[in-house]
This record gives structure tokens, sequence and C-alpha cells, in this order.
């Protein structure tokens, strides 16, 4: 009995020891946390296998591929660049470019006007949040304000920083209002109008109102 249990456990070991012979992949190593080569058709990969005591990752410590899409809330910017870039956005991104350059020129017009906050985003937030007190209509509409349009929104960053750079306002006649077609305030009766670009209609406010 004692014989034939020897030939038994002999030819087990041999037969292991000529599969690792054959056999690279088998016979790599795969302890805890060391790579263990395994077959994917004729191409091996590693993975890495976690030990029992090896506590696993919180989630908060996962890296994450930082989001650079436009797409989401963008309301409440801080800088010039920025609350120029949202009042084209929400207020003409259906505009030609001409059309999104004179609503940036309304809110710089209404910077150099003393009768105005005098930074960009103080001019683009005046009166939030408050029904018929907003200067913009976005700003006080109820409805969310996120960019679902990432193109339009590059655009409009591109033309708030093209005006912010100085250049020239010719589209609007120095104009401080604007409202699109289908809309008559009653601020249109009062100020002289000076242009129409697309869908928006601008009038300049006059010194005595």
């Amino acid at each position: 009995m004692r014989v034939l249990l020897i030939l038994l456990l002999t030819t087990v070991q041999a037969s292991a020891q000529s599969l690792f012979r054959s056999d690279p992949v088998a016979a790599a190593p795969s302890a805890w946390g060391r790579a263990a080569p395994i077959r994917n058709g004729a191409r091996p990969l590693a993975i890495r296998v976690r030990p029992l005591d090896e506590p696993a990752p919180d989630i908060a410590d996962v890296p994450r591929r930082p989001d650079t899409s436009a797409r989401g809330p963008v309301r409440h910017a801080a800088d010039a660049k920025g609350c120029l870039a949202e009042a084209i956005y929400f207020e003409a991104r259906g505009e030609p470019i001409s059309g999104q350059v004179a609503v940036a020129e309304v809110v710089l017009n209404r910077v150099d006007d003393a009768r105005y906050p005098d930074t960009v985003c103080a001019v683009v937030n005046e009166g939030t949040g408050r029904i018929d007190a907003c200067q913009f209509s976005y700003t006080c509409d109820g409805i969310p304000e996120e960019v679902d349009d990432p193109a339009a929104w590059r655009d409009a960053e591109g033309i708030a920083a093209h005006m912010l750079g100085g250049a020239p306002r010719r589209l609007t006649g120095d104009a401080t209002h604007y409202h699109a077609t289908y809309v008559d305030p009653y601020w249109a009766q009062v100020y002289p109008r000076t242009a129409q670009v697309g869908r928006h209609v601008f009038y300049r406010r006059t010194p005595d109102a």
C-alpha cells in the first residue's frame, strides 16, 4: 500500500513539473499583490489581485478624469469673461455671430455708463432673481441655466474674450437696451432705436431718462 502511494505522488509531481516547463504562463508567480499573467487568446495580460488583508480603496481616493466639457450649470461666474459669456450664451446663442457680438456690446456699454454697475458681472447680474427687476431675462426666468450646447458655449467664450480685449463696438450705436422682436417693452417707446441685429432690436438710453 505504501509503495503504491509513493508511486502515485511521484507521478503527480512529475506531471506538474512537466506542465510548468511547457507553459511559462502557468508557471508564473501569482502571489497576492503581484502581477499574475493570464492568457487572453495569444496575448498575455497582467492583473493585480488585492490581498485579503489590504483595505479596499475609499471611493473618495479613486482618481477621476476631470470633466472638461462645457455641459452642466455655469451660472454665477466670478470673472468678466465668464459673466459676459453667460450673457451671450443664454441671451443670444441662437443668433448669428453678429447678434451675439451685439449683446456683448450692450453689456460693455453699460459698464461704461455711470448709471449702471462698473463691472461686467455686476451689470449682468443686476436685479438677478427678482421678477421684473433683472436686466437680463435669463437671470430671473426660473429656468436653470445649464449649458446643453458645448460648441455654442465655446463660441460665446471666444466672443467674450474678443470683446473684452478691446474689439470695436460698431453694431448697436452705443445701445444700452435690447429686446427680442416678439416683445414690446414700455421703454421701447421712450428710448431711441439704434439698430436691429438678427431677432434683437437695440436702443440707447437717453441722458435724461
